[in-house]
């Protein structure tokens, strides 16, 4: 039973982020350097890059550098402070938000997220987050039990992990991957952690 429920969450977790998909546009015209006129956020997919044109610098194009995407289902979308470009794969996706940093008067990532659904058998699916302005990380995973032919949900992971801090005019998706392997790297000690309880 616990088993059907939660296959059905993900399936439900799947459909809502399709929905949210379709929320997304590919030009954006939001105040993001808060000086009450409207900038542009441009997904430009023929050319794999985001553009963002504030009215502070005379909307000169800042550029991203080529981004992996798919093509279906990636897209950008306000935030309640910025914006945010997801990409939803299959069974995977993440999503980068940024804001506009007064101080320093360029476009900042505060923070990264990611899911997976894992397998068939939900193996490895859940959800993580990191605020890059706190660096404060929390994931919420889970496992599947061999023996007890039943999805385990491992306690929340919380702790501190370190990026540099990067603004859009030298932003690639790269930073992705490396914060994926921490996340995976967290997730694989704690699995093991609970395994050897058990044993």
């Amino acid at each position: 039973m616990k088993k059907a429920f939660l296959t059905l969450l993900l399936i439900a977790s799947a459909i809502f982020a399709k929905a949210q998909d379709k929320q997304r546009s590919d030009t954006l015209n939001i105040d993001l350097d808060k000086d009450l006129k409207k900038d542009f956020v441009i997904f430009d997919r023929d050319n794999a890059v985001i553009i963002v044109k504030l009215s502070t610098q005379k909307f000169k194009p800042i550029k991203s550098t080529q981004l992996e995407f798919d093509p279906f289902s990636a897209g950008i979308r306000p935030k309640r402070e910025g914006f945010e470009f997801a990409n939803n794969w299959m069974r995977a996706g993440y999503a980068f938000q940024f804001r506009y940093n007064p101080n320093q008067k360029k476009i900042q990532l505060i923070g990264m997220s990611r899911y997976e659904f894992g397998p068939a058998n939900n193996d490895g699916s859940g959800e993580s987050s990191i605020n890059l302005l706190t660096n404060s990380y929390i994931g919420n995973w889970n496992y599947w039990d061999l023996n007890k032919d039943e999805l385990i949900k491992i306690p929340a992971i919380k702790q501190k992990m370190i990026f540099p801090v990067t603004y859009f005019s030298n932003f690639d998706d790269g930073i992705f991957n490396q914060y994926q392997d921490k996340c995976v790297a967290l997730y694989e000690k704690a699995k093991a952690k609970m395994m050897n309880k058990k044993n």
